[in-house]
């Protein structure tokens, strides 16, 4: 795990492994960027001219590296790219800092520890600058037989330990954005890990008991049904989901409560550890990433988790529908009938639109606690890839007001969102002949399909949104930014940005 720390050494007198700087592309050429003025002056100034006849010009996700000055006691610089020159947008310039953090924190692998040079004008740049680099500095490698040893074939072990240069460590303000950033990344780190791990060792059971351990470890009251409890409450959809795998279904409600909360948020997450599509079987080159189907899960398990370690004045539950998805004789068929938890009743159509099955009865469950909003996360449809692209997901709701506080909580945390309608000529393609509602109809918007047959089984009355994260949930090329290849632990930081704002009363 990466340690974070804050502080006011001048980066000539501060032993690390490397000095990092900042680097814009201006309209001229490079452009050295606030916070390395020591650096630069070591350089006599020329420190941009320097980097640029290096083939450096600032552009964003380079990485220039030389040798420090004479009397430096770290012996590297390494210069990384911000891009062009911040703009006044706020939001913007943070994720520049992010995403040059990643960078360079992902570029001083093996290294043991780093000082960030970069600009912390505030105590949000600074936050800004930690989370890039804690992000950027994760690696997987729990199943590598040579572990983090680099020389014997495996990867190089993260970066040890950041210090933060320019920050203020006796400020308040820069200690509380910082140590919020150290929580929220070490929580979304855990989600990464859990949508990393096979299937073969992270099945419904025991992502249940990680849940439970993490509930001990922080103080959370925690409630599993397992396949009797499921059965006895009819809990119709998870268990039609599961039923073809031997390893069965769990509910899991993750409850975070504080004295002073005036808002209760629920949050619901779509946990399929496997999915094969069932009986209807995915095609070939489609079902290698798999595991990832439990993004959901993973990014409402760490966003509650990330709420306690806060001690944000809200209540938050965070209910983990688990199940895998897998062909037997035993398995749903299309054309099953299925009674959700909700009474309703739904046509199987496809078992490979499953993750909306296990999602209602979740979301109905919820609904019966009367929250103050509801939102689902999931990784639900490939149509949303094809509409937003592999870095963005899509926001859905019953509430105009409520999904633009979502999209706007996603822009504040640094994630791409976009807002999607949910069109109502679309909801008769679902009709059914034998059932209530059809787990299936138009191909053309099968994302806002999904987000329709969701929205049935959300109790009249409440707010709800929906996040379709396949796109971004999982990295299958290179890493880029604070970004590695594989799980991402997207959605994370927006939930955990919606719960701060539901805190402070603001839910749209």
């Amino acid at each position: 795990m990466t340690a974070l720390t804050l502080s006011t050494a001048a980066a000539p007198g501060l032993r690390a492994d490397a000095i990092v700087i900042g680097l814009a592309k201006g309209t001229k050429g490079p452009v050295v960027a606030p916070g390395a003025e020591t650096v630069d002056e070591a350089y006599d100034g020329k420190l941009a001219g320097v980097l640029e006849t290096l083939g450096a010009s600032g552009a964003e996700g380079e990485v220039t590296k030389l040798p420090a000055p004479a009397g430096f006691k770290a012996p590297l610089v390494l210069a990384v790219g911000l891009g062009p020159r911040p703009e006044k947008d706020a939001d913007h310039e943070a994720e520049a800092l992010r995403r040059a953090a990643g960078v360079a924190a992902r570029a001083l692998a093996g290294a043991k520890k780093a000082a960030f040079a970069l600009p912390l004008a505030d105590a949000d740049a600074a936050a800004a600058v930690g989370e890039g680099a804690l992000l950027g500095a994760y690696s997987f490698d729990a199943y590598k037989s040579n572990g983090k040893d680099a020389e014997a074939g495996g990867a190089k072990a993260p970066l040890a330990e950041v210090v933060l240069l320019g920050g203020k460590p006796r400020d308040k303000e820069y200690k509380a954005a910082v140590e919020r950033a150290a929580a929220v990344c070490e929580e979304l780190n855990r989600a990464r890990d859990l949508v990393n791990t096979p299937p073969n060792d992270l099945d419904p059971a025991a992502f249940a008991a990680l849940a439970q351990e993490a509930a001990k470890e922080h103080g959370l009251k925690v409630q599993v049904l397992d396949e009797k409890a499921l059965a006895k409450g009819g809990y119709g959809g998870i268990l039609g989901v599961g039923s073809g795998s031997a390893s069965a279904p769990r509910l899991v409600k993750l409850s975070y409560t504080s004295a002073k909360a005036k808002k209760h948020l629920a949050l619901v997450g779509k946990g399929i550890t496997y999915d094969s599509g069932g009986i209807s079987l995915k095609p070939a080159g489609h079902n290698e990433t798999m595991k990832c189907d439990m993004s959901g899960a993973a990014a409402v398990f760490a966003a509650v988790v990330a709420a306690a370690r806060l001690g944000l004045e809200v209540n938050l539950t965070g209910w983990l529908a688990l199940a895998e998805n897998m062909p037997s004789g035993s398995a749903t068929r299309p054309g099953d009938v299925l009674r959700m938890f909700s009474g309703k009743t739904v046509e199987v159509l496809n078992t490979d639109a499953e993750g909306r099955l296990v999602l209602a009865d979740a979301l109905w469950a919820a609904s019966l606690e009367k929250p103050d909003a509801i939102v689902d996360v999931a990784t639900l449809t490939g149509a949303m890839v094809l509409a937003l692209g592999n870095r963005t997901f899509g926001v859905m709701a019953n509430d105009d007001a409520f999904r633009s506080a979502v999209s706007e909580a996603a822009e504040e945390a640094g994630e791409e969102a976009w807002p999607m309608p949910l069109p109502e000529h679309l909801r008769k393609g679902m009709d059914s002949p034998v059932a209530d509602i059809a787990n299936m109809g138009e191909r053309m918007g099968g994302g806002l399909v999904a987000g329709l047959f969701l929205r049935e089984f959300v109790a009249d009355g409440i707010t709800w949104a929906h996040l379709d994260i396949a796109g971004p949930a999982f990295n299958e090329q290179g890493p880029f930014g604070y970004t590695p290849k594989g799980g991402t632990g997207s959605a994370v930081r927006t939930l955990v940005r919606l719960a701060e704002r539901a805190a402070s009363g603001d839910l749209g």
